[in-house]
């Protein structure tokens, strides 16, 4: 408890908090956003991390850091913490710049999209080979229902969703992958699939209405994954299922430049806990491993309580 308290007594580490509290970020996004030197900031940041304050996740050569880390007196008084963060002198403009820091990750993932809509199957299949789960992705989705696939890119999976749902609304961020996936439809002759242009984090979906969402190898390109799971809740009906599958936790940088990724996988404990913190029950992951040179998937499945 002495060393939490100290830790968040120093106003620059109550703010660095109050920060991550709103998502995950680097070392050097955390400068910009305060406006000081590195040195300084990644003082602090080992500070409150000594506290267990916060967690650091290292992706390849970045390292992430978020609220919440294993100090339990933290985790008790996080709730009324985070309702006088407003009282901070540097709220506003801390609120503005991670704004933009989650827009640009977002605008950089759309423009590459859009310039690879044509080829983007080929490529990513290409570059980062994955091993083979979208049987048991497809087996998982329950029949006859209404479905959302978020992040539909240039429409695979559309056909073999349409076959097994009652009806079917694909949402994607990229206007060209809209525009690639239904040339595609088209082509094949199916006809029914309502394609919608929106952000993950804004579905262009009423409440509730929506009783399974498919996000396949989708959320790594995400800026921010929990605020996507949250979305998601959202849109479901109470028991609607969630059926992610993304890539396991890795070590190959180049995606970020080369694929777009925001994220190298994920830990199976890092998705499973975001989805329980979400509101989301009965979680499992299976870990689907990839043979030589292929990538380990994660299919992850969750109930809205």
């Amino acid at each position: 408890m002495l060393q939490t308290l100290k830790s968040l007594a120093d106003p620059s580490r109550l703010r660095l908090t109050a920060i991550l509290l709103r998502g995950e970020f680097t070392v050097q996004e955390l400068t910009r956003i305060m406006e000081t030197g590195q040195s300084r900031v990644s003082h602090h940041l080992k500070v409150l991390t000594d506290a267990g304050i916060l967690a650091v996740k290292r992706q390849g050569s970045w390292s992430y850091y978020r609220a919440g880390g294993d100090s339990p007196f933290f985790a008790e008084i996080r709730p009324l913490l985070e309702q006088r963060l407003t009282e901070l002198p540097q709220r506003e403009h801390d609120l503005t710049v991670v704004a933009e820091l989650l827009e640009e990750r977002r605008r950089r993932s759309q423009e590459f999209f859009d310039r690879h809509a044509r080829q983007w199957d080929d490529l990513a299949r290409t570059l980062l080979p994955v091993t083979e789960y979208r049987e048991r992705l497809l087996a998982a989705v329950p029949l006859g229902k209404r479905l959302v696939e978020i992040g539909f890119g240039a429409g695979g999976l559309l056909p073999d969703l349409a076959a097994r749902s009652a009806s079917v609304v694909g949402v994607d961020h990229s206007p060209a992958m809209l525009e690639e996936a239904r040339r595609r439809l088209t082509l094949s002759g199916l006809e029914g699939i309502d394609l919608r242009l929106g952000e993950m984090t804004h579905l262009p979906l009423p409440d509730r209405s929506a009783d399974c969402a498919v996000l396949n190898m989708v959320l790594h390109h995400a800026p921010d994954p929990p605020a996507v799971l949250a979305e998601i809740k959202r849109v479901l009906v109470p028991g609607g299922l969630l059926l992610l599958a993304d890539l396991a936790r890795h070590e190959r940088e180049w995606v970020r430049e080369r694929l777009a990724d925001q994220w190298l996988g994920f830990d199976e404990e890092e998705l499973t806990g975001w989805l329980a913190s979400t509101g989301f029950a009965d979680i499992n992951c299976q870990r689907i491993e990839g043979a030589c040179g292929e990538e380990t998937v994660l299919l992850v499945r969750g109930t809205k309580s």
